[in-house]
């Protein structure tokens, strides 16, 4: 693995050096989860979640989800720092909207230990991508294939129904676990590629800062995506029981 990033010094990164860009990164992403959480305690607090389904503005929600993070990707190296700082926590507002049905459907014990439990899966593979020294770039095509394949396989599950059986359950069960596993070696795999994005962007201020965002963005999605995944989990679990 290239070790350059070990051989910025603080002077030559504005960002200071390496771990405090990484703690950077991780303040971002744990900013916008309390973001979202916040927001979709209010919104059941306060009844808006009834009017955002039925009146069917969480599909809207969605699509305004999907066009921000595919406009941070796309136009990340023309925006202004501050744009995207903003954009990402519109995103976080957004999707806490939409996260509000899940303190309806479960109770607050299972998403209570989800979150526990979730955390700690994402904490050790973090650590375990923040420290280790071996070069995980190349599970890149691998993860994103398993990406592909899991939303494929969501996609086609919903249209046909496909979990609806006792024995689908157990096929919903298993590639429910299989996505945990492909988000916990995303997260491992998000924060080393912080350290090429420090790397790469040396002394280039603005830069650093937006990659910073990028790099939040894709950890909470990770996070986000290890939650859920465990929620599920769990719940299919104690259905079936």
């Amino acid at each position: 693995m290239d070790q350059k990033y070990y051989n910025i010094s603080y002077a030559e990164s504005p960002f200071g050096t390496l771990n405090q860009y990484m703690t950077r990164t991780y303040v971002w992403m744990f900013a916008g989860l309390l973001v979202t959480f916040a927001t979709a305690i209010a919104t059941v607090a306060t009844g808006l979640i009834v009017p955002l389904y039925t009146t069917g503005l969480v599909f809207l929600l969605s699509i305004a989800e999907l066009v921000l993070v595919g406009v941070l990707s796309a136009r990340i190296e023309y925006l202004q720092p501050s744009t995207a700082t903003t954009m990402f926590f519109v995103y976080a507002v957004l999707n806490g909207l939409n996260f509000g049905t899940y303190f309806i459907v479960y109770d607050l014990s299972t998403l209570i230990l989800a979150f526990l439990v979730g955390t700690v899966y994402f904490g050790v593979m973090a650590f375990y991508g923040w420290r280790t020294d071996r070069d995980l770039t190349g599970w890149g095509p691998n993860l994103m294939a398993g990406l592909c394949a899991i939303l494929l396989t969501s996609v086609v599950g919903m249209l046909i129904g496909f979990f609806s059986g006792t024995v689908f359950g157990i096929v919903d069960l298993a590639i429910c676990a299989v996505s945990l596993v492909v988000f916990m070696l995303f997260t491992a795999y998000d924060t080393q590629k912080l350290k090429y994005y420090y790397a790469y962007f040396g002394g280039d201020a603005a830069m650093l800062h937006k990659s910073s965002i990028m790099g939040a963005l894709a950890l909470y999605l990770d996070y986000i995506n290890i939650f859920l995944y465990v929620l599920r989990i769990f719940s299919r679990t104690r259905r079936d029981n």
